[in-house]
């Protein structure tokens, strides 16, 4: 089993609470928008780091992490990357990835808006954990925590970081 923290859209900021939960997890993904890639420096050295860039990450940060990754855990294949689009309206070229690479799990951040949605369309769970920065439309930071045993995907929650405004 291995325990996933999932975290979006950072913008450059990050903070203790979003730290704290991050360290139960094995693994940290973060959907891209990074920001100042300082940031990462804070996170726990021990985790495995998935990462992909978004639109407002700079060319250092593009040459560190990929704009998309398509891998596999415990059976369950996964892809992320930043602009995902939703269900049932997919960004351009999503939709076609998804089913050919046989995604079952789909991450994506850029909105700011946590959601988790089954899309039957193409036989696959949607993930996006909305933003833990501060820059945004956002009202409520958030993340999610799930787990991953045996092929499936388990445990999920929100957790929610509090207002951006503060």
């Amino acid at each position: 089993m291995r325990k996933i923290g999932l975290i979006s859209d950072s913008h450059s900021y990050i903070d203790q609470a979003v730290l704290d939960h991050l360290k139960e997890v094995d693994e940290i993904w973060h959907a891209g928008d990074i920001g100042d890639l300082d940031i990462l420096k804070h996170l726990p050295k021990e985790k495995t780091l998935r990462v992909v860039t978004g639109n407002i990450d700079d060319s250092e940060a593009r040459e560190k992490f990929p704009e998309e990754i398509w891998f596999e855990i415990d059976g369950l294949k996964i892809g992320m990357l930043h602009i995902g689009g939703k269900p049932p309206v997919y960004a351009k070229g999503v939709k076609s990835k998804i089913i050919e690479n046989g995604c079952q799990l789909f991450v994506c951040g850029h909105s700011h808006i946590c959601k988790v949605e089954f899309d039957p369309k193409v036989n696959c769970l949607y993930m996006n954990p909305g933003a833990i920065g501060k820059h945004g439309f956002h009202v409520m930071r958030t993340m999610l925590l799930f787990e991953i045993s045996q092929g499936k995907l388990q445990n999920l929650r929100v957790v929610e970081l509090g207002n951006r405004a503060k």
